[in-house]
């Protein structure tokens, strides 16, 4: 990973973004770095007062060839997250929109089917005769329907002490 000034880092990002405005992926990462050069422990100083400040560190790669980051001390953060935002926003507008005909076909279906639970299975015509396996069919549907509604409603219970 190579470690890069802010502007540069700023300017290589952009650069990053308008290659993978089409197809493709980047991951970001910000965190604070606590390694001060050799292997140290974080432990509370005897008398320190705990206000010690430790800079930031941002990483990007896009998983494959790109990978680079920039180290950002305290007192240049507001400058630049400022400038970070803008690109982040700016670069914002390439990502895909919600596929909001799916989550409607999908909601759709969820109300189709709680629809069909509270309705009752009818069961109709001659125990004997004409008819009997379609009665047969139907008492075999009520059976299935008055389990699945059983088992929702162990669902629900379940959900509701969690």
């Amino acid at each position: 990973m190579q470690l890069v000034d802010n502007n540069t880092f700023l300017q290589r990002l952009g650069a990053l973004f308008e290659s993978t405005k089409d197809k493709g992926t980047i991951w970001l990462t910000h965190k604070r770095l606590t390694h001060d050069g050799d292997d140290t422990v974080m432990k509370e100083e005897v008398g320190g007062d705990g206000s010690r400040e430790y800079p930031c560190i941002v990483r990007v790669t896009d998983g494959k060839k790109a990978k680079f980051s920039t180290k950002i001390i305290s007192t240049d953060l507001d400058k630049f997250h400022s400038a970070y935002g803008a690109l982040l926003k700016a670069s914002m507008t390439t990502l895909r929109k919600r596929d909001k005909k799916r989550e409607k076909q999908r909601a759709e279906q969820l109300t189709r089917k709680k629809q069909r639970m509270a309705d009752p299975v009818v069961i109709n015509g001659p125990k004997r005769g004409n008819g009997r396996r379609k009665r047969q069919r139907q008492v075999k549907a009520a059976l299935k329907h008055e389990d699945m509604k059983e088992r929702a409603a162990k669902r629900e219970e379940a959900r509701t002490k969690q």
